[in-house]
Order: structure tokens, then C-alpha cells, then sequence
């Protein structure tokens, strides 16, 4: 049977928040439980939402948290040669077209879908002279579907329901749904366990991987964590960064927002002490596909 590899992919764009501590212990405990090993790696790909010094921080909040990952960080700010050569790959093939539509022509002439409009694919008969281009995947007669193993079924068509899709931005930026792809084949990644709100994003990677020949990972997408507005923890929510002098509260309300019951105990108890129980008790038949009221509550507490 082939070894269980799984990955925490942070983009270092502020410091570990609970939102993304969620995705940590959920990913890593999901390792540690089937004896595989648990990769970290930064998504560090766009230069201007990058916070200097970000990624050193979130290392030190893992490694105060007691999650110790196997083999060195990768950075994908220093692969570009790898997305290259998938981008070619899909050139070749007729797969890729170069898009200049602005955002204005786009919002001008799409539909509606899952996560706002979806492109008409203007660009696919040939490019308006004169233009710096970007490149978009045809997404015409995609049918997607995958088992996830908390949210179940999901299945799209990826024409209707997120339209062709961006692999290399205009500014020399290749997209994040082409470097997860590559990045997760070429380390071997079995298991991606990660935010719900990354469900979106799941069928396209798919696609990429079928277009490419690369072996699809099982997917897991946990319950995202929210503030009280109901809006996503993050950097741009303001998000409070995990207290790594202290990161045993957090640990715990993790859990506990996993839908694992962690005993009451446990508040005096050491990080180790934490893991161990952790690692003895975790079920991911537990964990709730959203986020309960109860669970939402407990970021406030931290």
C-alpha cells in the first residue's frame, strides 16, 4: 500500500490565525493517525499579498504548537520552472489560449456562477492584436465529479459552473490552481485535507490533473472557521495571530471546534500531553461538514 503523504500549504500572508490552524491540526493529525508523513509548503506565489517575514512566523507558530513536519519547506516562489514546463505541456496539447480581456469586458458579457462570473471565453478564437495576455485553460465538455470524504459527493460542469479559468496571470504570475497541482504530484501528496472554503477550487485542480496525467490526492475539506460576521478568518478579517508563547488554548479549541471532545483536563496539560491525547483519540468521522454555532464561538474565546 503506498505511504500516506499530506501537506499544510499556507499562503504567508499575515501570521497563523486560528482559521488556519484548523486546516494544520485537521491535515496533520489525518497524517500522524495513518503513519504517514505531513508536509509543509508555502503558497507564496503572488509577490504583492506576500507579508515579509510572514513565512518564519507561521514556522515558529507550528513548531511552538508541537507540529513537527517531515522533510525541508518547500516555497513555491522558487519553482517557476516546474509550472512552466506544465503550462507547455498543456500548450502543446491545444489546451491553453491567451486571453486580454479586462475586467470591465469580462463583467460585460459573463454568467453567473459558483463563485461569481464565469468567463465566456471571448479569447477563444484568437487574440486582439497589441495585447499583454494571460492564459486560460478551455473548460468546454468538463464534467468533474470526486468523493470527498466529509462533504460527499461533488460534481460540476466546469463550463457553467466556473467557466475557463486563469493558469498565468498577465503580470508573470502563474495562478495558484496550477502550482497546487504540480506541486502535490511531484511530492508524492496522497491526502489533501484542507478548508471548505478551498471546495471550489477542488474541481478545477482535477481537471488539471486529468489534462496533465498526474495522479489525483483524496480530498478531505473541514469545516471553515468564521468571526461573528459570518466572514472567513483571515488577514483581511483581522484574524488574531496564534499566541505562540501559549498555543495549548488554541490547541484546544481547535479541537474542539473539530468536533473531537477533548476533556476539560486538558487545560493543564502540556502540549505533549495534548498530542498524545490527541493522536490517541482523533476520528475524523467526528468532525461536523460545518462549522456548528458552538464551534464559531470559540475563536472569540482565544
Amino acid at each position: 500500500m503506498e505511504r500516506y503523504r499530506g501537506r499544510f500549504a499556507p499562503s504567508p500572508t499575515g501570521p497563523l490565525h486560528f482559521g488556519s490552524l484548523v486546516a494544520a491540526v485537521g491535515c496533520f493529525l489525518e497524517a500522524r493517525t495513518r503513519g504517514g508523513d505531513w508536509l509543509v509548503r508555502m503558497d507564496d506565489l503572488d509577490p504583492p499579498r506576500i507579508a515579509p517575514g510572514a513565512a518564519d512566523d507561521i514556522l515558529r507558530a507550528l513548531a511552538a504548537c508541537g507540529m513537527e513536519w517531515n522533510g525541508a519547506v518547500v516555497y513555491q516562489s522558487t519553482r517557476s520552472n516546474a509550472y512552466h514546463s506544465a503550462l507547455h505541456r498543456l500548450r502543446e496539447k491545444g489546451l491553453v489560449y491567451p486571453c486580454a480581456c479586462s475586467r470591465r469586458e469580462i463583467a460585460d458579457s459573463a454568467v453567473a456562477g459558483i463563485e461569481g462570473l464565469v468567463y465566456p471565453g471571448t479569447c477563444r478564437g484568437g487574440l486582439p492584436p497589441g495585447k499583454s495576455a494571460r492564459a486560460l485553460v478551455d473548460t468546454r465538455g468538463a464534467a468533474i465529479a470526486f468523493d470527498d470524504a466529509l462533504q460527499g459527493r461533488v460534481a460540476h460542469d466546469l463550463e457553467k459552473a466556473f467557466g475557463d479559468f486563469v493558469l498565468y496571470r498577465a503580470d508573470d504570475v502563474y495562478a495558484y490552481q496550477l502550482a497546487v497541482v504540480v506541486d502535490d504530484a511531484e511530492q508524492g501528496i496522497t491526502d489533501v485535507v484542507r478548508g471548505a472554503d478551498l471546495l471550489g477550487s477542488t474541481p478545477r485542480q482535477v481537471y488539471l490533473q486529468q489534462l496533465l496525467g498526474l495522479p489525483r490526492p483524496r480530498y478531505v475539506h473541514l469545516p471553515v472557521a468564521v468571526n461573528p460576521a459570518g466572514e472567513k478568518l483571515s488577514k483581511q478579517t483581522h484574524a488574531a495571530p496564534i499566541d505562540a508563547g501559549n498555543p495549548l488554548p488554541a490547541l484546544l479549541a481547535t479541537l474542539s471546534f473539530l468536533g473531537q471532545q477533548p476533556p476539560r483536563e486538558l487545560a493543564r496539560a502540556s502540549v505533549k500531553e495534548l498530542w498524545d491525547w490527541a493522536l490517541k483519540n482523533w476520528k475524523l468521522e467526528r468532525v461536523p461538514r460545518v462549522a456548528s454555532a458552538l464551534a464559531r464561538s470559540l475563536n472569540d474565546e482565544l
